[in-house]
């Protein structure tokens, strides 16, 4: 049987399991943000195998068409990937040290006027 975690192990824990959204936008955005990414990756693919069909449905030889496939064959598709989201423990470590960037700014206007 599995022993019961103290609320100290369950913080630990979720320090390092739990994900937070550090890439500078809206956490919403990424629903619609990596459909879009993924739908231009595609695009991009699909218009650069087009390009490199013969423009006429009619084909002269067989030649032609082998060398068509040769060319769409060549075309390679862009990689894009999602950036996984980073730890809840780094997050608030980089919190942390950011407030102690601007509360010591402000300390340090706050003195400067005096």
């Amino acid at each position: 049987m599995k022993r019961k975690l103290t609320p100290q192990e369950k913080k630990e824990l979720s320090y390092e399991r739990d994900r937070r959204n550090a890439y500078g936008e809206n956490d919403k955005a990424s629903r619609k943000a990596i459909p879009l990414r993924k739908r231009i990756v595609a695009r991009s693919y699909r218009r650069s195998t087009k390009q490199q069909l013969p423009e006429s449905p009619v084909v002269a030889s067989t030649d032609d068409l082998d060398d068509a496939e040769a060319r769409v064959r060549s075309v390679r598709r862009s990689e894009w990937k999602k950036w996984p989201d980073i730890p809840l423990g780094e997050f608030i470590a980089r919190q942390q040290r950011w407030r102690g960037i601007r509360d010591g700014r402000k300390n340090r206007a706050h003195d400067a006027g005096d």
